[in-house]
């Protein structure tokens, strides 16, 4: 038999314990709650939860790995608040912190993200994935956990937000809709590499822009237009936009 198909034939036939992903999302929504609602009892059900999904993934030192964790907590707490204070600042349409907290996907987003984090940079493996995929299909918001984003986060709208693994966000950035912060090529060979532009202080970049690539650097204090595509460094305090002809005219009769 060819090596290769044998290889195949064994990881079709492996169990993958797939039923997990319903496990984490429940477990990724109670720890939402619990950090912004505390309860001692709840605390002992998720590292409960935590260390049974430890266990089926094959994952050493789930106990250490939950102490490191939870030290944590609050430490997430007081950037989420940040960055909910900075929905409140930017967004014309968000009223009251409560709103934020109970109703922007932006925000479950970005705090989902803050969790999954923390555990990406412990190197526990899948669990983090597992956590922003489960928020990703709530929320069309794709942010790796493997991302590194600083306080005052604000994710205008959101959905079809794209975020990758290398990616530096630094403090009070703004995103709207459709902006991927992306690779410029997908190497299985650049695994190890910085793929994912930095984006300095105090950027906004608007609805369905693209930047590309691990060299790039948007400066501070910059504004990204809507739609345009970058793949080279813009510096700190510039204005990026792109530039297209919109006709407005009178219809022609008979023209519905």
């Amino acid at each position: 038999m060819d090596p290769c198909q044998e290889l195949n034939d064994k990881l079709i036939q492996k169990k993958y314990n797939v039923r997990l992903k319903d496990v984490v999302k429940t477990f990724t929504k109670r720890l939402f709650y619990y950090v912004f609602d505390e309860h001692e009892n709840e605390l002992q059900s998720l590292k409960k939860t935590f260390l049974d999904i430890a266990n089926n993934l094959d994952i050493n030192d789930g106990e250490t790995i939950w102490n490191e964790f939870q030290g944590k907590f609050q430490t997430i707490r007081t950037k989420l608040d940040l960055d909910a204070v900075a929905v409140v600042n930017f967004d014309p349409a968000t009223k009251s912190l409560e709103e934020v907290y109970l109703a922007c996907p932006g925000f479950y987003a970005i705090s989902i993200y803050r969790l999954s984090h923390e555990l990406y940079v412990q190197n526990v493996p899948i669990i983090p994935r597992m956590m922003s995929e489960y928020v990703h299909g709530i929320t069309g918001i794709d942010i790796h956990p493997g991302a590194t984003i600083g306080d005052s986060f604000f994710v205008d709208h959101g959905t079809g937000i794209v975020i990758g693994e290398t990616s530096i966000i630094k403090n009070n950035v703004k995103i709207f809709q459709g902006v991927t912060l992306g690779g410029i090529q997908v190497k299985k060979s650049l695994e190890s590499t910085k793929r994912h532009p930095t984006i300095e202080d105090n950027v906004t970049i608007y609805a369905n822009a693209t930047i590309l690539g691990g060299d790039i650097v948007i400066g501070a204090n910059s504004t990204i237009g809507a739609n345009v595509w970058i793949t080279e460094s813009v510096p700190e305090n510039s204005l990026v936009t792109y530039q297209t002809e919109i006709k407005i005219r009178p219809k022609k009769n008979g023209i519905r």
